[in-house]
């Protein structure tokens, strides 16, 4: 008698390598939500097709082959996802209004818990901390697609050239001559997939507290003391971004709506591998949802800000959307 698995092997098998696969999606997407999307798209797929599953291949490969076309199919209708330091040259005019682009389909910062990015997670090989940072990420969305696939499949998850070739139901000498074209692509990101991620030593995280000090405090000048010199600041939906310590400060006292200490409040959390914050402000008797920011640090201080105003990140992040006032004197001063 030949056996056929069942539907309930399949979840069993499967449900492990769901956040590895939803790191996957995201990497290739550039979008947590549409990333969540084609991950349940993968598993309704594999379900309906399991009982025809002959084991040739093993489970997380068919699995990301799945995944891999499905992803690709939805590039195709849907486009990459850039930030907007992947748009232009930097403003030079800080202090002007702030216009938005809502219709262009913005990158988004995936929270650390969601993919398996946390320092002892047994999946941390597929997906850690350094292969969903933000600047890599953004660089993937300016790859050809399938490009995308083949650098994502051999240089961040280490799959064998003939495993990538089943994947992609194409050839070894194809894959080697796409991953060439994508590696020289992405030579000028920085930092490179060799560097390792480490935890953040003791004068990062007392910078960490220093940003969040200055910000709650509204010291404009204690803020721009935390960047490096040319540090780069950028805000989905707006398309332009700004690079200098000074520019970003004459920015912030331009067009930050907060303008005295206990406006604003930073709750910590951590995207892409990254420190990151949700940024609330006062409004009437309650802090409202603002922003998200993601930090780059380097050993000079913060080298990149990525402000995110989609708030329905805030729901994404485990974020409330208010929160109550912490001491109303102190936030009516």
């Amino acid at each position: 008698m030949t056996y056929r698995p069942s539907p309930e092997d399949f979840l069993k098998l499967a449900d492990p390598l769901r956040r590895e696969l939803l790191a996957h999606c995201y990497r290739m997407l550039g979008s947590v939500h549409d990333a969540e999307d084609l991950v349940q798209e993968t598993y309704l797929r594999a379900w309906r097709g399991y009982a025809g599953f002959e084991g040739r291949s093993s489970l997380r490969t068919w699995l990301y082959r799945i995944a891999t076309t499905a992803c690709l199919t939805a590039i195709d209708s849907r486009g990459r996802r850039p930030l907007p330091t992947g748009l232009g040259a930097p403003s030079a005019e800080a202090t002007t209004p702030l216009t938005e682009r809502p219709e262009v389909p913005w990158l988004e910062p995936v929270p650390d818990v969601m993919v398996g990015a946390g320092a002892d997670d047994p999946a941390q090989i597929v997906t850690s901390r350094e292969s969903i940072r933000l600047a890599l990420v953004a660089a993937l969305q300016h790859l050809p697609p399938r490009q995308r696939a083949i650098l994502i499949l051999r240089d961040v998850l280490r799959w064998r050239a003939a495993e990538v070739a089943e994947v992609l139901q194409t050839t070894t000498a194809a894959v080697n001559s796409g991953l060439q074209r994508a590696r020289a692509q992405l030579s000028e990101v920085s930092p490179s997939l060799d560097d390792p991620v480490e935890p953040l030593p003791p004068e990062q995280r007392e910078r960490l507290e220093r940003y969040v000090a200055a910000f709650e405090s509204y010291d404009v000048a204690a803020i721009v003391e935390l960047f490096t010199e040319d540090a780069i600041w950028e805000m989905p939906p707006y398309p332009t971004w700004y690079q200098g310590a000074e520019t970003i400060g004459r920015l912030i006292e331009a067009n930050c709506p907060a303008k005295r200490p206990g406006d604003l409040r930073l709750v910590p959390v951590s995207a892409n591998g990254q420190p990151a914050f949700g940024m609330y402000l006062l409004r009437g008797e309650a802090y409202h949802a603002f922003a998200l920011p993601v930090l780059t640090l380097a050993r000079e201080g913060v080298s990149h800000v990525a402000m995110f105003f989609d708030l329905s990140l805030f729901d994404t992040f485990g974020l409330p959307r208010t929160l109550p006032t912490r001491d109303r004197a102190f936030a009516k001063k």
